[in-house]
C-alpha cells in the first residue's frame, strides 16, 4: 500500500530535524515552498504542517511561519511534570540529590529503548517542593543517543530541554502508567519516609519525534498535599 503523500513530507521534515539541517527555533519553508521543493500540492503540503504541529513538533505563527519546535526549560515542566497544587495550580520542582552513572543496560531496557543499547545512563534524582522530599525519580538512556552525558553533571532541572539543546533529541509525547503501591526501602531512604508508606509510582516512556522511545523513567511520588493532574481531552 503506497505511503499518502502527506506522510512523505512529515518524514522528509522529520528528518531534517534530526540531522541537524533544521534546528530548534529554524523557519520552515512556506507551504507552497515546501510543495514545489517536494513535488506535492500546497494542500499536502499544509496537510504535513499541520500534523507535525499537531504533535508538537513545529509551532506555527499566523502570518509569519513554521517553526521547529524550541523545548524550554519552562514548558518542558509544564508540560511533563504533573504533580499539581491543592488549589491545581503548577509546582516547580527542586532536586536535593542527583547521581548519573553509566552501566550495562538490562535485558528489559534494551528490549524498549530504541536501537536495544548495550549500555545506559541512570539519572537518579530526589526532587524537592517547598523544601519536602516528594519524589524520587530514575531516567534511563541510551550511551549512544547521549553520548557524554554522564559528563555534564550537575543536570539541568529540565532534563527534556538539555535533551534537545546538547543532543538534538525532542521529546513530543510520553506514555505513563500509574499504580499506588508501598514503597520499599531504597525510596523510602531516599525520601525520608517510613517502610511501606504509600507512594504513586508512575512507569513513563518518552519519545521524540521520530516515534522512537528514548527515555524510560519510574518515579515515586508522596501525595499528600498534591495530585497528579492529567488533562484529557
Amino acid at each position: 500500500m503506497t505511503e499518502p503523500l502527506y506522510k512523505t513530507v512529515i518524514g522528509t521534515l522529520i528528518d531534517r530535524i534530526i540531522s541537524g539541517e533544521l534546528v530548534p527555533g529554524a523557519m520552515l519553508p512556506s507551504e507552497h515552498d515546501l510543495g514545489t521543493e517536494l513535488g506535492v500540492s500546497q494542500g499536502t503540503a499544509r496537510k504535513a504542517l499541520e500534523e507535525l504541529e499537531r504533535r508538537g513538533i513545529i509551532k506555527r505563527r499566523q502570518g509569519v511561519g513554521s517553526f521547529v519546535a524550541v523545548r524550554t526549560p519552562e514548558n518542558a515542566l509544564f508540560q511533563f511534570f504533573r504533580l499539581r497544587n491543592p488549589d491545581g495550580s503548577h509546582t516547580v520542582p527542586d532536586f536535593a540529590e542527583e547521581t548519573v552513572s553509566s552501566r550495562k543496560a538490562a535485558a528489559c531496557e534494551a528490549g524498549q529503548l530504541s536501537g536495544a543499547p548495550e549500555k545506559v545512563h541512570e539519572i537518579v534524582r530526589v526532587r524537592t517542593i517547598d523544601g519536602a522530599r516528594l519524589i524520587y525519580e530514575k531516567s534511563v538512556v541510551s550511551t549512544v543517543l547521549f553520548p557524554g552525558l554522564a559528563e555534564r553533571t550537575p543536570l539541568p532541572n529540565a532534563l527534556y530541554a538539555l535533551y534537545q539543546q546538547a543532543f538534538r533529541i525532542a521529546i513530543v509525547r510520553a506514555d505513563e502508567s500509574i499504580k499506588a503501591e508501598a514503597a520499599d526501602q531504597e525510596t523510602a531512604s531516599a525520601l525520608g519516609i517510613v517502610l511501606s508508606r504509600p507512594v504513586m509510582r508512575v512507569e513513563r516512556k518518552a519519545y521524540d519525534i521520530a516515534d522512537r522511545c528514548v527515555e524510560l523513567r519510574s518515579s515515586f511520588y508522596v501525595t499528600d498535599h498534591h495530585a497528579y493532574g492529567i488533562l484529557l481531552s
